[in-house]
């Protein structure tokens, strides 16, 4: 059974890849590949299973399928929100208030000035609602479509390592974060030099290959096809970035989830926009945009894609299959020693931090997690490098592939980036970052961090 769910994934996931070779979108091959997976476990089970009633086993899957669904429902319902406020924002001309500030049109100080604009932004908010609102942007300051994936596919690489050194700015740094494994001025302080590497590096190479100028967009376009007040203009966009950054103070004051959050400021721009359209909307400026209206533009495919390659890996997890693998990680590495000292747990790291550019991160670090659980005796204890590096790998890892990182599907959504290209022009600049800055990572934790008492003590 395991086989035939591997070699299903493999199969699924190379149809996403050569999504434009085989001319199949890629959602369609994402659904479907998660519909088989389920599909091969359950009758694996109901036909092969162990000892177990066929009443109990439906009542079990049925159990697993809600837990999944619900699961990658939260982050589905994010997505749907993020775009949502982002493209509202947009039909608005909100992002002129920052696309005027960015006077340049020199590529290398553009790439510069974006660039640490998202790594900064994203440990406020998270990645990908960070790469939503930046590709919002490129779509402002960039016109020649190949050009803006450069651009975005550096977005995809800053927002993922912006959101790795913030207890915030990851799905998974948030998962270690309230499960006690690290600390929230502890996991900034350890790995925000090496976040730092992962997204300096990349953009200094990307940089030194950039040439020229670009040219002037298009500044009388209006998305929304109606002229926009100043004044609504800059209201909607006060509140809907407004709306973004109360999304972590939502969670962290109700410890509700983030998707709630988002929904909120969903309905309080709904709620604005409605009263803007219906009482200010004129002859000569046209109707006023809703986010009844806005939901139009959604990228419903992306958001179907995500639902589909999410409960793809959550049956690789309800399989046991990463199970299987986190326990082999174990065997095979835990036990390296430089010395004395061990350092098996950094190549562990290393090696999940590439796995969540295939498989997704959450799972992976949950099954970590699951391994190495807190309390007396426990082999990693709170702000054990383990941990530090971990949330280091998986939030940068991602980077390698496009649809390895919840930045990188939302922008290959927004934007239609072919995988293949992505993996030519882009992954190697991310491998880049990400050695960089575990390099980064190793030397300040067994030398830094070992020798200074105060900034040990702080961390």
């Amino acid at each position: 059974m395991l086989v035939f769910i591997v070699a299903a994934f493999i199969v699924g996931y190379a149809c996403i890849a050569l999504e434009h070779p085989l001319k199949i979108n890629k959602t369609a091959s994402a659904l479907l590949l998660g519909v088989v997976l389920w599909t091969i476990y359950a009758l694996s089970q109901s036909y092969f299973g162990a000892a177990m009633s066929t009443e109990e086993w439906r009542t079990a899957l049925s159990g697993s399928l809600v837990h999944h669904l619900g699961s990658t429902a939260e982050i589905v319902f994010f997505l749907l929100g993020a775009m949502t406020i982002v493209t509202l924002v947009d039909e608005y001309e909100g992002f002129r208030i920052i696309t005027q500030l960015i006077t340049t049109r020199n590529k290398r100080k553009l790439l510069w000035i974006l660039s640490f604009i998202t790594f900064f932004f994203s440990a406020v908010l998270d990645n990908m609602t960070t790469a939503i609102v930046m590709c919002a942007l490129l779509r402002k300051l960039i016109t020649d479509q190949k050009e803006r994936w450069l651009f975005a596919g550096m977005v995809i690489l800053a927002a993922n390592a912006g959101g790795a050194w913030s207890p915030i700015g990851d799905v998974t740094t948030i998962m270690l974060w309230i499960g006690g494994q690290v600390t929230t001025v502890n996991i900034m302080v350890k790995t925000f030099f090496a976040s730092l590497a992962c997204m300096v590096v990349p953009v200094a190479i990307c940089g030194a290959m950039l040439k020229g100028e670009l040219g002037e967009p298009d500044k009388n376009i209006h998305y929304s096809g109606v002229k926009i007040e100043p004044k609504w203009r800059n209201l909607i966009f006060f509140v809907g970035i407004g709306a973004l950054v109360f999304v972590p103070v939502f969670k962290t004051i109700t410890h509700l989830p983030p998707y709630l959050g988002m929904l909120f400021g969903v309905a309080v721009l709904w709620v604005l926009t409605e009263i803007i359209s219906r009482k200010y909307s004129t002859e000569d400026s046209g109707v006023l945009p809703t986010a009844s209206k806005t939901l139009e533009h959604i990228d419903t495919p992306s958001v179907l894609f995500f639902l589909g390659i999410l409960m793809a890996v959550a049956c690789l997890e309800t399989c046991g299959i990463l199970g299987m693998l986190a326990d082999g990680l174990n065997t095979s590495f835990m036990g390296i020693k430089a010395g004395d000292e061990p350092i098996g747990f950094f190549i562990i790291d290393l090696i999940i931090g590439v796995l969540s550019s295939i498989i997704d991160n959450v799972p992976l670090v949950a099954a970590a997690m699951g391994m190495y659980p807190l309390g007396d005796g426990a082999m990693f204890a709170t702000n054990h490098p383990f941990w530090e590096f971990l949330a280091y790998c998986a939030g940068t890892g991602g980077s390698l592939l496009i649809i390895g990182s919840a930045a990188g599907v939302a922008v290959m959504g927004m934007e239609k980036i072919d995988f293949i290209w992505y993996l030519k022009k882009i992954s190697w600049l991310a491998l880049a970052g990400y050695i960089a800055g575990a390099i980064v990572f190793i030397l300040m934790d067994v030398t830094l961090f070992e020798q200074i008492a105060w900034l040990r003590d702080l961390a």
